[in-house]
């Protein structure tokens, strides 16, 4: 394989055999619990990175099943998304992500940036409960529960929730160590279609891991919870500010 052949396939590692496919990223009937709470801000201070300010106290701890997803397969995954402020625009800043697909670890950490660590979440209906849990290894970190459908939600506000930008600290390192890609990336949904939204009393649960600390942002009130069901698009992103220049 010569120098030209090479360029031109280099997509993503394996070079001959990458871990994920080129995009667009399609995903049908994408299912969401989103439990919002109160949390310390005094730790949230310590894990949202500057130009990017945290917008109160509040974290959205979100389990998402996805059966159908191009490219990536039929996974679930589970995490934090902080609400914040980048230049007076509000968005979610990704924390964590824990899930238990290999193509969607390797291509969200790659292309986007996303925190994306190994583990096995699980989102499911239990008789009258809709309940998520995460665990890390053999160890429980997190449960999640919500009363199933017990009252449909205005559309318009979810799907702005939706339509609203995210950002992530993407960190790629160098041969020698250091950081050779230190960026803060803006992304989208895209091409929304929202099937369904409900909401009921919800509980959540962390336990303290070394490895995956989501405790480490407490749970000091529950605010709300959200359950939705849609189709969308996993939109590139842009990089709005690069910590190395």
């Amino acid at each position: 394989m010569d120098i030209a052949a090479v360029k031109a396939r280099a997509f993503a590692m394996p070079l001959t055999s990458p871990g994920f496919p080129p995009g667009p990223y399609r995903f049908v009937n994408r299912e969401f619990l989103i439990i919002k709470y109160r949390t310390d801000p005094a730790a949230l201070a310590r894990v949202v990175p500057a130009p990017l300010v945290p917008a109160g106290d509040v974290v959205n701890y979100e389990f998402i099943r996805m059966p159908d997803s191009t490219g990536f397969g039929d996974y679930t995954e589970s995490g934090q998304v902080i609400p914040v402020t980048f230049e007076g625009t509000s968005g979610g800043y990704v924390h964590a992500m824990f899930l238990n697909d290999h193509p969607p670890i390797a291509g969200g950490r790659e292309l986007w940036g996303f925190p994306k660590k190994l583990a096995n979440p699980v989102l499911a209906v239990d008789v009258d409960t809709l309940v998520g849990t995460l665990d890390y290894g053999r160890v429980r970190i997190a449960t999640a529960t919500m009363g199933y459908k017990h009252r449909a939600l205005d559309a318009a506000p979810v799907l702005a929730s939706l339509q609203a930008p995210s950002f992530l600290l993407k960190l790629i390192p160098h041969v020698d160590g250091t950081a050779r890609v230190a960026e803060l990336v803006r992304y989208f949904l895209e091409d929304i279609t929202l099937k369904g939204a409900w909401t009921g009393p919800a509980a959540l649960e962390f336990h303290p891991h070394a490895l995956a600390p989501i405790a480490e942002l407490p749970v000091r009130e529950i605010v709300g919870a959200t359950h939705l069901v849609a189709d969308l698009t996993l939109g590139l992103g842009s990089v709005v500010f690069d910590y190395l220049a």
